[in-house]
């Protein structure tokens, strides 16, 4: 991943597994932050309806590629973005580290019932193809921690209410406290 000319974002990577609530917290930080949401599962699904994918194995290069776009956005994004998917082994998990700039993860947690609820719940397009074949895929391991890949971490209860003006809040004291360490 290569941005464009020298720059220092700030990104809120917003993690968790499939249906812990990341949408709906990303897209709220967005609003509250006034920063662009980049969000994975709208670049798949704009790349799904130029090219719908036929297998698994399409829609997981779909992923793949959407995942790509993200980052690529996200570097050449001058100020501060909200960044949200599921981050896997070889779908952004470790380049993240890459981005030219400083990273609050806001990691979403909820019981695995409310998230496989949540997951029935959601409608899709007539001829959908998962990426994913089984729950063990939704739901791994590695989506169910944090991602710590050495910047602070919010853990987020997402089953209920969130307050969204505290998490805010806590986000900006973190980019705040950063420069603060920076400049010592």
């Amino acid at each position: 991943m290569r941005s464009v000319g020298p720059r220092h974002g700030r990104y809120v990577v917003v993690s968790g597994p499939a249906a812990s609530g990341k949408t709906v917290l990303a897209q709220a930080l967005s609003v509250e932050l006034g920063w662009p949401l980049i969000s994975k599962d709208e670049i798949k699904a704009a790349l799904m309806e130029v090219r719908t994918p036929k297998t698994s194995e399409d829609a997981a290069a779909v992923g793949r590629t959407a995942m790509a776009a993200l980052l690529r956005l996200a570097a050449n994004t001058p100020s501060g973005a909200v960044l949200d998917a599921v981050w896997r082994r070889g779908q952004g998990r470790y380049e993240l580290r890459d981005l030219p700039g400083d990273v609050v993860e806001v990691f979403c947690r909820c019981p695995v019932a409310v998230m496989r609820a949540r997951y029935a719940a959601r409608s899709r397009p007539e001829r959908y193809v998962s990426e994913h074949r089984t729950a063990e895929d939704l739901w791994s391991a590695e989506t169910m921690v944090p991602l710590s890949r050495g910047w602070p971490v919010i853990d987020v209860d997402t089953t209920g209410l969130v307050d969204f003006s505290v998490l805010r809040k806590r986000i900006s004291d973190l980019f705040r406290d950063h420069a603060r360490r920076g400049r010592s």
